[in-house]
């Protein structure tokens, strides 16, 4: 209970969505905004690791199929230097054998790994419990007094 800091909302947090399809990148942007994040995206590999270097995002959502640096690609170079700290939650659309499922999440910046689709609600629970914020029906439900 102590974890969320005072003043951390969703706002002052940014996630980076990283996937190449536009139907799919928007609507985990949205997913992302209604829950009150600010969002960055990018269409692919590349593009991802430049935006990361200038923006700083708080999260990255990052899909593993992508044209010019593939997600494995992009998972690994953050691995070093100053973007090593920074959270992974990967999805795919690719059926994943269990083992390479296993072997992704133990990657030293993957915090969750899903599989597509992806549900809104559970994209929502995971950004709140990694960045210590409070969803959106947080504030609906706490006690008044």
């Amino acid at each position: 209970m102590d974890e969320l800091v005072e003043g951390q909302g969703p706002g002052a947090k940014l996630v980076m969505i990283v996937d190449d399809d536009d139907s799919v990148r928007e609507l985990l942007t949205y997913v992302v905004k209604k829950e009150g994040f600010g969002t960055i995206g990018a269409v692919d590999g590349l593009e991802a690791l430049q935006k990361v270097e200038k923006h700083s995002p708080d999260l990255i959502v990052l899909d593993l199929m992508l044209p010019r640096c593939g997600g494995y690609e992009v998972l690994r170079h953050l691995q070093g230097g100053t973007t090593s700290s920074i959270p992974i939650v990967v999805i795919t659309g690719r059926y994943t054998e269990r083992n390479t499922a296993e072997m992704i999440r133990h990657e030293s910046n993957v915090v969750e790994f899903l599989e597509k689709p992806v549900k809104p609600s559970v994209l929502a629970g995971v950004l709140h419990r990694v960045l210590k914020t409070s969803g959106s029906d947080g504030a609906r439900t706490a006690p008044h007094g």
